[in-house]
């Protein structure tokens, strides 16, 4: 189901300069719709609703609608924004390594090295998540149980191809255990099942468990962090645990291919804007977002340069299913 959420006008005098200059009817001639390739409720659809208001503050004349387009992991709304007319009316929340995994493991309507790179806002470590009666105490665990049932173990994730998906692939190499992978439609379906006792682990990250696990509703038997997370330090990295993994979720946004300077320049230069804010931070650590900014070609890059090592993956390990 569609979810769509006006969000309030707000124009700055500072910047007017800039909106004359931009092409008639831009960006105050429709609402800017935003897509979250996911269901709501999930650690993409938070980060696009609690951004967007200082991005429109930093764009004169902006109003955002958020619609909520999942499906098939995210592919159905990437594609309809990567296919949408670059007249700056259609933006999509960008999930990384999503944007590259997924035209490894199938056909897709959209060329990552194509797409308009605007920003990257969060880098969210991926974890392992039971609830608080599981027997799994910590990761070593969870390999020992799984060494004793290779295949039989269930973990749930976003879907298949994302950050959360490649992160249990590659601890799986690195433990050289087998699990078995259930994907959902976005994080938010994979609580109450996991809540319920009816899903061993929820593989998902550390702003998505936050709440429960200050609630004592979630357990976490590790991150695959380089360090401890300043948000828990109390729960363990994986490296701690014996298993070399270090695996997150990126994510920001983009537009479609061909999107014009006109309109991509002053989209830069709100992003910057706008991640700057003061306020943005404030909001972003009340909703326990681990900020990581990056602005257009930094954003592509870090986005494109992951591509050689998830093929290498795929060769070792494909993840369809």
């Amino acid at each position: 189901m569609l979810q769509r959420r006006h969000l309030p006008l707000v124009a700055l005098a500072a910047g007017a300069g800039e909106a004359r200059a931009q092409p008639r009817g831009w960006p105050v001639g429709r609402a800017i719709e935003v897509v979250v390739p996911f269901a709501p409720g999930g650690g993409m659809d938070v980060m696009t609703r609690a951004f967007l208001p200082f991005l429109q503050a930093a764009l004169p004349g902006s109003t955002f609608v958020v619609t909520n387009r999942a499906g098939a992991g995210g592919q159905i709304g990437t594609e309809w924004v990567a296919n949408a007319p670059p007249d700056g009316f259609a933006l999509c929340a960008a999930a990384f390594p999503f944007l590259v995994s997924t035209p490894i493991e199938r056909p897709v309507r959209w060329k990552p090295s194509e797409l308009t790179y605007l920003a990257n806002v969060v880098d969210d470590p991926c974890g392992l998540f039971v609830a608080p009666a599981s027997p799994l105490r910590g990761l070593q665990d969870l390999v020992a149980a799984a060494k004793r049932s290779p295949g039989d173990l269930p973990y749930g994730t976003a879907g298949i191809g994302g950050d959360d998906h490649i992160a249990m692939l590659l601890t799986e190499q690195a433990a050289g255990i087998r699990l078995s992978h259930v994907p959902f439609s976005g994080t938010a379906q994979i609580i109450p099942p996991l809540l319920a006792g009816q899903l061993d682990i929820g593989a998902f990250n550390i702003s998505e468990a936050l709440p429960l696990l200050r609630e004592g509703r979630l357990r976490s038997l590790g991150l695959a962090a380089a360090e401890r997370s300043p948000l828990a330090p109390e729960i363990p990295t994986y490296r701690e645990q014996g298993v070399d993994v270090l695996a997150s979720g990126g994510r920001g946004f983009f537009a479609p291919p061909g999107l014009p300077p006109a309109i991509r320049d002053p989209l830069l230069q709100a992003f910057a804007v706008a991640l700057d804010a003061p306020g943005w931070a404030a909001a972003a650590e009340r909703q326990s977002l681990p900020l990581r900014p990056l602005l257009g070609d930094a954003f592509r890059s870090m986005v494109l340069g992951a591509e050689t090592s998830l093929r290498e993956l795929w060769a070792r390990h494909p993840w369809k299913e």
